[in-house]
């Protein structure tokens, strides 16, 4: 029986990373509060961060599809959990994706009204300490600015319901190249006692594909079926 490239032995991190991102994804749900959510199932990462921080067009750029994950020039456009899943499964029964991306609620927007505010983040810590199923958050900080003070009470918030997170630094263009490894390690220091945290920081760019085949490996990992 001929293997196919998806099951070939020895195919590295990377390949199989980057056919596992070269499937169609399609958007199947968003989640305005916990009783909305999909069964619990396939393995879920989430991405976190500011709003404005490039979450979306960095799933965007991750799956090869520009409009799978709306991106606004107006920061808290994402109030719900929103939902991304490779094409071609039922949901049903065994048919099940083997992973789930989670576009959560932006955070730290001070123009927004203090109850949507409230709301957003009932939701996303209702989420964090009550799904079984998430592996792992992404949290997502701006190369320009670094880690600001509503990022470390999120740090704080993860810690404390034990969730994984890794911090990707997004925007790495936007910078001098000599600035990155020096917010990177100045990064991974300001996280290094933290027990949630994964000690690797990711730094990357969405216009220019920097980082995405390190975070499609960190992404794929925990997907089913992939190892």
């Amino acid at each position: 029986m001929n293997e196919t490239p998806e099951t070939e032995p020895g195919l590295d991190a990377a390949n199989e990373a980057r056919l596992f991102f070269a499937k169609p994804w399609v958007f199947i749900r968003g989640v305005p509060a916990m009783k909305f959510l999909p069964p619990e199932g396939p393995p879920e990462v989430a991405f976190a961060g500011r709003s404005n921080v490039g979450k979306s067009s960095l799933i965007n750029a991750l799956v090869g599809q520009k409009g799978l994950a709306r991106t606004s020039n107006t920061p808290g456009r994402t109030q719900e959990l929103n939902y991304f899943v490779p094409g071609g499964y039922t949901g049903e029964g065994l048919d099940l994706p083997p992973l789930a991306l989670v576009d959560m609620p932006g955070y730290g927007y001070a123009e927004a009204p203090k109850e949507q505010v409230d709301a957003w983040t009932r939701l996303v810590f209702d989420y964090l300490r009550g799904r079984a199923t998430l592996k792992r958050v992404f949290l997502l900080i701006d190369s320009r600015h670094g880690l600001k003070a509503n990022d470390l009470e999120v740090l704080g918030l993860l810690d404390k319901a034990a969730v994984s997170y890794q911090i990707v630094l997004t925007k790495s263009d936007k910078i001098s190249p000599q600035a990155v490894p020096k917010l990177a390690e100045a990064t991974a220091k300001a996280i290094v006692k933290r027990a949630a945290a994964f000690p690797e920081i990711i730094t990357t760019s969405s216009e220019k594909g920097l980082g995405l085949s390190e975070l499609k490996q960190a992404i794929t990992f925990f997907a089913d079926g992939t190892r």
